[in-house]
């Protein structure tokens, strides 16, 4: 189960009463720090995986906690601050907004007050990263490290996007639909020296077959009927930047003809005009078809698919990058907040095994769907196997019978040296003996052994 909240507070007392509070009212598991030192340890390692949020004290040994928030700032600023203070010297506060921090709470606070602002930030962040992305793909600097697995699944593949970036030459992007063929050519747009110039994106399988040609070149005014004002096409929209033709293995091959030339000769010809227009555009194109397949069957031109093809890159299909699935699934979370409104949820460990362990044959867009639809569906701050149902192949949940129990299966009342376990003992080897059944499914672990579903995380804290 996630972690998202970082409290850090020296006061062991103050820390656990916060920790017990989260769980409580926002079903929010957290890891605690009793310094600023420790708590950027935890930052460094997390990488902005699990945590969304850092709750921090202002007076601690060590590093104190406005140092620890200029820290953060600088080195996290993704992640809001919220500021935790027994003083009542509004300098404290005004410092610490002046450094960053989202909030700034005195103790004792009020759990009403407490809840509202941590929603707040955490809906701030997921906004934040959401306008950050946004802006980076409308501006044109989307780069690989905005990808999400570039250092993971992804990362020999980058490798080769980036020699492509350097370069100016036609790149051909293949894979399995779904795989993020599109978002990999903006990240080599990005990072190559027509980075902030336009990236236009074309459906190539979109476009209706009579209307490919003045789509892709443009078109005079009164050149066709419906032709009512003079269009300049998409290659010339792509001026000075980057044209991305997906689906490319779709063009009709009176369209192929003419691309063959826009790609010789550097110019198109606009339907109705009478004589070509400079154009300068690098193309990238990308397909789920096997292109080599389609010139045997004569569906796609030889000498059109040598000028595409000057360099290949392939993208994994996501069963062969599981790494990054969590990441991914964790950024689509974020991504729904953004837009929908509310705040992240986390994921518990049985859906990350489901998750994981998925073909996903619709790859990185059919991850995105299930999460989206587990966040419409989820009564709770946690993403269950239940919020999946139907759109993720589960095995159906087992009776909790003899013969399916592993081995020794029977609860011993006696420990190792003769002598009575105590109830509790006896109830936390129960409720594990369910989770492992269960493949740490904690509703269904719950519902096994009677118990409501709040009381079992409950005892799960206290084991």
């Amino acid at each position: 189960m996630t972690q998202p909240v970082l409290i850090v507070e020296d006061d062991r007392v103050q820390r656990e009463m916060l920790a017990t509070f989260l769980r409580r009212k926002l079903d929010f598991q957290s890891r605690e720090a009793s310094q600023g030192r420790e708590a950027l340890d935890i930052l460094e390692t997390d990488q902005g995986r699990d945590i969304k949020l850092v709750i921090l004290d202002l007076n601690m040994p060590v590093m104190g906690g406005l140092e620890t928030l200029e820290i953060i700032r600088q080195k996290h600023p993704a992640v809001p601050v919220i500021m935790l203070t027994g003083s009542k010297d509004i300098e404290d506060a005004i410092q610490a907004m002046k450094l960053g921090a989202t909030d700034f709470i005195t103790k004792p606070y009020e759990g009403e007050r407490m809840m509202v602002t941590i929603r707040n930030a955490l809906k701030i962040c997921t906004l934040s990263k959401e306008v950050s992305r946004l802006k980076n793909e409308k501006e044109g600097t989307f780069t690989f490290e905005n990808l999400i697995g570039y250092d993971g699944g992804l990362a020999s593949i980058v490798n080769i996007g980036r020699k492509a970036a350097s370069s100016d030459i036609p790149v051909l992007i293949t894979g399995d639909t779904g795989t993020g063929k599109e978002v990999f050519a903006k990240a080599i747009h990005g990072e190559s020296m027509r980075g902030g110039k336009p990236f236009i994106a074309v459906n190539c399988g979109a476009i209706p077959s009579q209307l490919v040609e003045s789509t892709l070149f443009g078109h005079e005014k009164g050149a066709f009927t419906g032709a009512t004002e003079k269009v300049i096409g998409k290659f010339r929209e792509a001026a000075g930047g980057t044209i991305f033709l997906d689906e490319v293995g779709e063009l009709p091959l009176e369209t192929q003809v003419k691309l063959l030339r826009v790609l010789q000769q550097k110019e198109v010809e606009p339907v109705g005009a009478g004589k070509p227009v400079p154009v300068d555009v690098r193309v990238i194109s990308a397909t789920n078809r096997d292109l080599q397949k389609e010139v045997d069957t004569g569906n796609f031109r030889e000498d059109l698919f040598f000028r595409l093809n000057v360099l290949q890159i392939k993208l994994s299909p996501l069963r062969e990058r599981r790494q990054d699935i969590l990441a991914l699934a964790s950024h689509f979370i974020d991504r729904f907040c953004a837009i929908e409104g509310g705040i992240p949820k986390g994921i518990s460990k049985a859906m990350e095994k489901k998750l994981i362990n998925h073909d996903w044959p619709g790859n990185v867009r059919q991850l995105e769907n299930v999460i989206n639809r587990a966040m419409v569906i989820s009564d709770t701050n946690i993403l269950d196997i239940e919020d999946i149902m139907g759109l993720v192949s589960l095995r159906p949940e087992s009776q909790l019978t003899a013969a399916a129990l592993p081995q020794h299966k029977d609860i011993c009342i006696l420990s190792d040296d003769g002598k009575f376990k105590t109830v509790q003992d006896v109830e936390q080897e129960m409720m594990q003996r369910a989770l492992d059944h269960f493949e740490h499914n904690i509703t269904q672990a719950a519902k096994a052994l009677g118990m409501a579903k709040s009381t079992f995380y409950k005892k799960m804290a206290e084991f």
